[in-house]
């Protein structure tokens, strides 16, 4: 099949075969461009290092491994030991893909051991407790471990319970899925096909009805921040594609669509060609009666107040309330922290608005405090980059930098807070929002702001074996 006829088959949403799929990626020049941008965040490592000392990596995620894989090429004696329950791996962000009905649960799902050799000790097991002071941790077997340099990729833990009235097990019951429940340290994903069930449920009730459908933000720092709005673009769009409707409400606790205007902007503009989508902001889901199917949000606002002669403006004066809103679906994204073990710990912010987060320098992902600690991934309580884009990029920067450390230098490497998020704004569609700490930071000459297929076809047929063959290896 030639390169346009492919083109043509993604651009009408039919669908591409594996094999198509592949061929595109060989004479797609976007796709190439792609591939060169992507390999190449940083050119750290490019020759290996003679540095000795035991070297702790905590977790078993994309951060994990691609510290692993780097650190592996970088040292010519290596000491690692990781510290990771999960023999299977989980995609996430194929998860929203398997909600959505275009990938299969085994699509996301693959074997760790293909990334953890046999030269590196593996504890599978997770950390209970911290000890910084002495080079030590503790597992939950209680298996003490010493370290002299150590890496932390514990990622994010969700909080439901935090949600009055609900429990995670009572995802995919009365009309309530997230597609974030995961026990990503048995290796599954139930989030995933929960919330393709609830795709079609959603379906078959807008065949006689209007539904009534919630989706939710919370206050608290995400893995994934644009996930929300991509269930909500996606489902509306399930419907729309068989000329169904059902009544949408986006719940949040900010105050906006996205952070950086522009992209804010194109999302306004994507709700309004949808016509059915009702922004709440400022309300954030704090309880839910599942049986009678009404979620309450506590809503912050402000009102004006009188008008201050000498500011010559009006006062604005904060205001709260509890709001009932009833509901037929409801897709719930938690509250999201950093782990127990470290956010009790010596290793997290003690204060401020990163508080629990790991305390890491924001450019050089070394701990503020403790030098021979360096995070990746999630768990870093930085402003920004809770993606596997950021933790991509983070790897060289991390292995280059604790290389630095083990050999009595200055780490010089910078971290520039980039990440990307893919929002998915209808089937066949994406806007692609890369940004950085100083704001947007397109890797190519195109509008960031502007939906568009080939970042569908990208996301969907050519990142996940990118991710699975090279990014994980530590090799892009």
């Amino acid at each position: 099949m030639k390169y346009d006829k492919i083109m043509k088959k993604i651009k009408e949403n039919e669908g591409i075969s594996r094999r198509d799929a592949l061929r595109m990626m060989a004479l797609s020049p976007v796709a190439a461009t792609v591939l060169v941008s992507t390999g190449t965040p940083s050119t750290a490592n490019a020759s290996s290092s003679d540095a000795i000392g035991r070297v702790v990596i905590v977790g078993g995620g994309s951060g994990a491994l691609m510290a692993l894989s780097r650190l592996r090429r970088a040292l010519t004696k290596p000491d690692i030991t990781i510290i990771a329950p999960n023999e299977k791996h989980v995609y996430q962000p194929g998860q929203i893909f398997v909600a959505a009905g275009e990938y299969a649960p085994e699509d996301i799902i693959f074997d760790n051991s293909g990334y953890i050799t046999d030269d590196v000790k593996w504890i599978k097991d997770e950390v209970e407790t911290f000890d910084p002071d002495n080079n030590k941790l503790t597992t939950k077997k209680g298996t003490v471990v010493e370290y002299d340099y150590m890496i932390v990729a514990t990622g994010v833990q969700y909080h439901y319970e935090q949600i009055e009235g609900l429990r995670a097990d009572m995802l995919g019951q009365h009309g309530i899925a997230s597609v974030y429940q995961s026990d990503l340290a048995a290796g599954t994903a139930e989030g995933a096909t929960i919330t393709r069930d609830w795709f079609n449920a959603l379906h078959e009730a807008a065949k006689t009805s209007k539904p009534r459908v919630i989706c939710t933000q919370p206050s608290t720092p995400l893995k994934c921040g644009g996930a929300p709005q991509k269930i909500l673009y996606l489902s509306d769009d399930f419907l729309k594609r068989d000329k169904l409707t059902a009544d949408f409400t986006f719940a949040t606790a900010g105050e906006k669509l996205f952070g950086l205007p522009e992209i804010d902007a194109a999302l306004h503009k994507v709700q309004d060609g949808y016509g059915n989508i009702t922004n709440k902001f400022g309300h954030e889901l704090i309880r839910i009666d599942a049986e009678k199917k009404i979620a309450t949000f506590h809503h912050t606002y402000q009102v004006q107040g009188e008008f201050d002669k000498e500011l010559k403006e009006y006062d604005m004066i904060d205001k709260e309330e509890d709001v009932d809103m009833e509901y037929d679906f409801i897709h719930i994204t938690p509250p999201m922290h950093a782990v127990d073990a470290v956010a009790n710990s010596l290793l997290g912010w003690q204060k401020g608005t990163a508080k629990g987060w790991l305390e890491v320098d924001r450019e050089t992902l070394q701990h503020r405090r403790y030098k021979n600690v360096f995070g990746i991934g999630d768990v870093c309580g930085i402003p920004i980059g809770k993606t596997g884009g950021s933790a991509r990029h983070q790897g060289p920067i991390v292995v280059g930098n604790l290389i630095s450390v083990m050999e009595k230098k200055e780490p010089a490497l910078k971290f520039d807070g980039y990440t990307v998020c893919p929002l998915k704004v209808s089937y066949g569609e994406i806007i692609m929002a890369e940004f950085n700490y100083d704001g947007l930071s397109p890797s190519f000459p195109l509008d960031p702001a502007q939906p568009r297929w080939i970042w569908w076809a990208f996301d969907l047929y050519m990142l996940q074996p990118m991710y699975r063959y090279l990014m994980l290896n530590g090799l892009m």
